[in-house]
């Protein structure tokens, strides 16, 4: 695979890792948002994940004078949400509320936790070129996930299937992100 594929496919498999959980439970909020306000519900969701990746790319920034293969002990933050997620696997999920866009951008931005603890050590792990594609390929990922999440709204037992199998997967994609990472870094 070529390096452009191979950046590509390690930043696929970072936004699609983090977004899992995330996808579902904005599907589930899109049921429930008036249709007027849906088109600013996805503009906040997508605002939201443009600051993740500013942020995630401004303390990879920051961390330059730290060798890359000391950056992959963060693979340990992934694998505290694997942790995490596997002890609350069998909790009732959270109730979705209605919400307009500011709630919306908020919350993306507060539960963006795990995006930031695994884009970050990425990114820092990457050159110039390599950090424009990850950004570009979640940028991409994130017009499929809110384009997607939208039409899903109209299947809400696929909706209700995600919420309840994404306990279940959500750990061990943790587990193969701080892996990723640990390789990404040079770690290993």
């Amino acid at each position: 695979m070529n390096t452009f594929g191979l950046d590509a496919a390690i930043a696929s498999v970072a936004f699609i890792g983090t977004m899992f959980d995330n996808y579902f439970a904005y599907a589930a909020q899109l049921l429930v948002t008036e249709p007027k306000k849906i088109k600013r519900v996805r503009n906040s969701q997508i605002l939201g994940i443009i600051s993740l990746i500013l942020v995630a790319a401004v303390l990879g920034d920051f961390l330059q004078t730290i060798p890359t293969r000391a950056i992959g002990v963060l693979a340990f933050v992934p694998w505290y949400f694997a942790f995490h997620a596997w002890q609350s696997r069998n909790k009732e999920p959270r109730k979705i509320y209605k919400r307009g866009a500011i709630t919306t951008f908020l919350m993306t931005f507060a539960i963006g936790g795990d995006n930031i603890a695994v884009w970050t050590p990425l990114l820092r792990a990457s050159d110039n070129t390599k950090t424009l594609i990850s950004a570009g390929v979640f940028i991409f990922w994130e017009l499929i996930f809110v384009a997607t999440a939208q039409t899903l709204t109209q299947r809400p037992r696929v909706v209700a299937w995600g919420n309840k199998r994404a306990p279940e997967l959500i750990p061990w994609v943790y587990l193969l992100l701080g892996v990723m990472i640990l390789v990404e870094c040079g770690t290993l």
